[in-house]
């Protein structure tokens, strides 16, 4: 198996099938299986999924487990020579699976790899390419100099602002809509810290990575669409209830 995609989803049945057919559109030169964590959503998602994609390995929670603890379910089945983590809110474009394992197949010194991650209105969500949060870069970030600085090197560093979206990178941190990783370096470094129940995990993820002593790089090469927010909005509206 060359691919593993894991999908936490949670009460985003319409967007997760989006994603799904992202994927299934295209053909590839790959093998690769799809593992969609539900976290019990209250929206039909497990039964309109399982309709719709029949070949896929879905696994229905009791509970709301949050983001890292559903994906190390689905890291623990997963088959694939990479595991990508997929956020159930995103829009696979074109060949950006095969680019993106081609090009790890090539670079066996990356241990984690990041694709352009574009919001709906194609501006570059910057979490894609990142900075390990520091108290200096995030009270740049916080007060709005890295807004107005977007290029320079002392003030745009926590999302590295400064580089060219369009080029490769090697970088500190990926966002966790989009992370595909190796399975051994997996082995070696363990699955997400599941005492992040949302946010963080991937910051923390990277930074095992990399203290490993592997890189992490960002490839705009490859690109997904990303409808940001989706579940974590629906969680504080229930809060709010």
């Amino acid at each position: 198996m060359d691919l593993s995609i894991i999908i936490v989803s949670y009460n985003t049945c319409q967007l997760t099938i989006q994603t799904l057919n992202s994927i299934y559109k295209n053909r590839y030169n790959l093998l690769l299986e799809t593992i969609v964590v539900d976290n019990n959503s209250n929206d039909e998602s497990v039964t309109k999924i399982k309709e719709a994609f029949p070949q896929v390995n879905l696994l229905p929670q009791k509970n709301n487990l949050g983001f890292s603890k559903a994906n190390n379910v689905a890291i623990r089945q997963a088959k694939g020579k990479y595991i990508l983590l997929l956020n159930s809110d995103t829009i696979v474009v074109d060949d950006c699976l095969e680019k993106c394992i081609k090009y790890l197949d090539k670079n066996k010194d990356i241990g984690a790899l990041g694709c352009k991650v574009v919001l709906p209105d194609g501006s570059l969500d910057k979490a894609c390419k990142r900075s390990f949060p520091t108290p200096e870069n995030s009270f740049y970030h916080a007060i709005g100099l890295a807004k107005l600085f977007p290029k320079s090197k002392k003030f745009g560093s926590y999302n590295l602002t400064y580089l060219d979206e369009d080029q490769i990178h090697e970088v500190d941190c990926l966002v966790g809509a989009f992370m595909m990783v190796r399975r051994e370096v997996i082995e070696q470094v363990g699955l997400l810290d599941e005492k992040y129940f949302m946010y963080g995990e991937d910051i923390d993820w990277c930074y095992r990575i990399k203290k490993a002593g592997w890189k992490i790089v960002y490839y705009p090469e490859a690109k997904i669409i990303h409808y940001k927010g989706s579940s974590s909005k629906k969680k504080k509206m229930e809060d709010n209830l």
